[in-house]
């Protein structure tokens, strides 16, 4: 067992307005499961490059431990061969037999290794990576939000492989795999950085009474900053008065009062003054004792989202659905039959390439939202209500290039509203002036949900909207959800968010 000791670590992108890191200290073992948690843009993925010694840093990072990486990047050329011809390219001294095994832990066989990357879901290639990457002896491994874009059956999969697994740090933002996996928490905070025990539901209780109790003490501390206010305040009175009173006065109703009294009434407008600057200092003290107890309280805003409500009580109808590609052979799916009405969410749920995109798509364009033509051919119903505005969700978020104000602008949105949205999101104003295609994928990702939110709609169909977004902001969007209940029809593949938001499941 060996450690990693981070010491004064200080980092900033060249050209940056902003530190990612400042000064931060911290140790972690390598025996460890390690699940790395934070906000969108706070620097997960920057540190496990620093520790790959990819950027330049000042402060020290001390370790004798070799890191390895999840994901490889798979060049186009190696995209168009088998895993089994390029494993080598991506991992000094790979062991072909040492990959099939870890595969069979992976509940998949060795024949994927040998068909053309491409050719494979998106399950099978993170098996194959995984595979790869734990192939290996001796080494610690930075595994990077390893269950994106992946069905129920590989993230069960993968859960459990990882499991199984230990000496890693895992970034994920799904809460039934940190659960499962990890048995210690490196947390990035608003201001600090925290190791504790435990998995993430341990961590998160804990951190839930310490931020109440937080709360509880900032109630108390600024009650008792405002009784010394008000009390600074009246003998900061008394003494303004007192020393007006120094110069002149009314013989006939100040008859005991003589020249010689001036002095007497200075040397009590001075102890009075000392008293109000005795009571500035205390208030001061008192102030910089607490500064640092709501630092890292979490407050997410409420955010709002203003649905519309259709005329019709039934707002998509299919009947005997059935979708083929023209150059496939097989149907995507068939027969499939389902229903949504008013206030209903909808959850779409299946394997990878069972359709769920597909049925998505093929909705917007019976409802009008969706141009151009789809190369697939239907039988059966597949109908929405005349009139239907929808506000929509991509899963793709390469289309992102240039500012906030031209994208505002593309789409008719107010940009105050829109950037007011965001920073409810926890996305800093510092974002703003950066483009797009510069931000990390879960800002991306914030952005298509913060342009959904604005648009005022019957129907809100969202595909895959939470894949890289951060604890906290699917908090956010649940709690969201559930006070406003607008209908929805979505594809969402993490477990906790479609049980506590979908009214009904549509298996695909």
């Amino acid at each position: 067992m060996a450690q990693i000791s981070v010491n004064n670590l200080t980092f900033a992108y060249e050209g940056s307005f902003d530190n990612i890191f400042e000064g931060v200290s911290f140790s972690v073992d390598t025996d460890w499961k390690l699940g790395f948690i934070g906000r969108n843009g706070k620097g997960k993925t920057t540190f496990l490059n620093l520790l790959l010694g990819k950027y330049q840093y000042t402060g020290t990072i001390s370790t004798s431990t070799v890191f390895d990486y999840f994901p490889y990047s798979i060049t186009a050329e190696q995209m168009q061969m088998p895993a089994a011809e390029f494993m080598n390219e991506v991992k000094n001294q790979c062991e072909l037999w040492r990959v099939i095994c870890e595969l069979e832990l992976l509940r998949d066989s060795a024949e994927i290794l040998y068909r053309p990357f491409h050719t494979l879901s998106p399950g099978e290639r993170t098996k194959i990576l995984l595979a790869i990457l734990f192939s290996g002896e001796n080494d610690f491994l930075l595994i990077d939000e390893p269950t994106n874009h992946l069905d129920r059956q590989s993230r069960e999969n993968v859960k459990e492989y990882l499991a199984s697994k230990k000496s890693f740090i895992l970034v994920s933002h799904d809460r039934d795999l940190l659960d499962a996996c990890i048995d210690h928490v490196l947390v990035l905070n608003r201001q600090t950085i925290e190791v504790q025990s435990g998995n993430f539901s341990g961590w998160w209780e804990n951190k839930q009474r310490k931020d109440q109790f937080a709360m509880a003490e900032n109630e108390k501390h600024i009650k008792e900053i405002g009784k010394l206010k008000q009390a600074s305040a009246r003998v900061a009175q008394w003494a303004d008065k007192s020393e007006r009173s120094k110069i002149g006065f009314d013989p006939v109703k100040e008859h005991d009062r003589f020249l010689d009294t001036r002095a007497y009434i200075g040397a009590k407008t001075k102890k009075m003054q000392s008293r109000v600057k005795q009571m500035e200092k205390r208030i001061d003290r008192e102030i910089e004792e607490k500064e640092g107890l709501l630092v890292d309280l979490e407050q997410p805003v409420d955010l709002k989202i203003m649905p519309l409500t259709h005329h019709k009580e039934r707002l998509i109808n299919v009947r005997e659905y059935s979708v083929r590609y023209r150059d496939a052979q097989e149907a995507v799916f068939t027969d499939l039959t389902f229903s949504l009405s008013r206030g209903e969410r909808i959850a779409i749920h299946g394997d990878n390439g069972c359709g769920k995109s597909t049925l998505l798509k093929m909705i917007l364009k019976k409802a009008g939202v969706a141009s151009g033509e789809l190369p697939v051919m239907e039988v059966g119903v597949c109908e929405t209500a005349s009139g239907l505005v929808i506000s929509y969700i991509n899963q793709d978020t390469s289309m992102l290039k240039g500012s906030i104000r031209e994208f505002c602008r593309e789409r008719k949105l107010d940009e105050s509203l829109f950037c007011a949205i965001l920073r409810q999101l926890d996305m800093e104003r510092v974002q703003f002036l950066k483009n797009m295609e510069d931000y990390s994928e879960g800002q991306k990702k914030k952005v298509l949900i913060a342009a959904s939110l604005l648009v005022s709609a019957h129907l809100y169909i969202w595909d895959e909207p939470l894949n890289y977004i951060d604890v906290f902001s699917r908090m956010q969007i649940e709690k969201l959800l559930l006070k406003f209940e607008p209908t929805m029809l979505f594809v969402e593949h993490d477990v906790r968010f479609r049980e506590k938001i979908a009214t009904k499941v549509v298996e695909l």
